[in-house]
């Protein structure tokens, strides 16, 4: 994912401002918006992003939720969650996204 990365780079490069902009309101959303902690702040995040279809944003929010202290396990969960939902194609694809992160066989 090194291209999305790279993109970003772009983006804040010639945007800065907006980008600023953009990632603050993310920040006042997180800390200030709400009660919800941040493991259940990224698992939501994972959900969001795999019913949306977006697979980059998938892998950042993967990794963000890693981070933030949720197991393998959980994140597979909350994917297998959204079949029901969205359909087991899309969750098909969002398990595949996690499977490369997490380099799984």
């Amino acid at each position: 994912m090194d291209k999305v990365a790279d993109h970003l780079g772009y983006f804040v490069g010639k945007h800065k401002d907006i980008y600023e902009a953009y990632a603050n309101y993310g920040k006042l959303i997180h800390e200030v918006g709400g009660p919800l902690d941040e493991k259940t702040r990224a698992l939501i995040k994972v959900a969001v992003s795999a019913t949306s279809g977006h697979s980059f944003a998938l892998g950042t929010h993967i990794k963000k939720a890693l981070k933030a202290s949720c197991t393998p396990d959980e994140i597979e969960h909350v994917l297998l969650l959204t079949a029901p939902s969205v359909g087991f194609p899309n969750m098909m694809e969002s398990l595949l996204v996690f499977r490369e992160i997490m380099e799984l066989k």
